[in-house]
């Protein structure tokens, strides 16, 4: 699921930056960006356009998807759900069931 708020972002970018143990100087100064602009996107109360996402992924060496999707909540519940539902299963059954969802994986690459 895609986030479009700017304050999300800016917490994910916080977290990140922290667990890589960086300033925010030190962010700013690899994605070319002032420490005011930096500090502002963390903060979530500026607009950024999307090359300026692009450079502060490239200097955090994280893909976009990190800062701007999040996981469904219900989707894990689900799983495991699935997985349960899955381990209650005959052996056979189980392999049938993995057979079928090998099948559709690989036909939607």
């Amino acid at each position: 699921m895609l986030i479009f708020d700017f304050r999300a972002i800016g917490n994910k970018l916080l977290a990140i930056r922290k667990k890589a143990g960086l300033t925010q100087s030190e962010v700013a100064e690899a994605a070319n960006l002032s420490d005011r602009t930096y500090a502002d996107i963390e903060r979530g109360t500026v607009n950024m356009r999307i090359e300026t996402v692009l450079k502060i992924c490239d200097a955090l060496h994280i893909t976009p998807d990190v800062v701007l999707t999040e996981e469904n909540p219900g989707l894990a519940a689900k799983q495991s759900e699935l997985i349960a539902e899955l381990d209650k299963c005959t052996l056979q059954q189980k392999e049938t069931a993995l057979e079928l969802l090998s099948v559709y994986l690989r036909s939607i690459k």
